[in-house]
């Protein structure tokens, strides 16, 4: 039953994992939408199914430490969490009060909610020393 159960977990990891990793990969050049935390989820998917693709994503020149930091604890520094909270409010407003019509009120209330979810989200990430290597 154990190895029932990590055959078909395994395959469903590694596809979300992918669509992660896709997603990352069009936030390095789409402004707006974010690399990191894709390629967050996607190595803590690939580190259960992959581990060609973990190295892959850990070893990566742009985002690997990144990632690396804050799978092991380290965090973010806090340059980057001021960075990500003035970029998220930022879209998220323009989202809130000119991007969504009025008539979806549901989904600018969804929006804002989501905002202060991942305000509470990045505020909760431990910060970084950047003396600390």
């Amino acid at each position: 039953m154990k190895n029932l159960i990590r055959n078909f977990i395994k395959p469903i990891l590694f596809l979300i994992g992918l669509s992660m990793f896709a997603l990352g990969m069009v936030g390095i050049v789409v402004p707006g939408l974010p690399t990191t935390p894709f390629m967050i989820l996607a190595a803590a998917c690939f580190v259960r199914s992959s581990d060609r693709f973990y190295k892959l994503v850990i070893n990566n020149k742009i985002f690997g430490k990144t990632v690396l930091d804050y799978r092991s604890g380290k965090g973010m520094p806090f340059r980057v969490k001021i960075f990500a909270w003035v970029i998220m409010w930022c879209f998220g407003f323009y989202a809130v009060f000119s991007g969504i019509p009025e008539s979806l009120l549901y989904i600018r209330i969804l929006v804002f909610i989501l905002l202060i979810i991942g305000t509470i989200f990045i505020y909760r990430v431990p910060t970084k020393v950047m003396n600390e290597e």
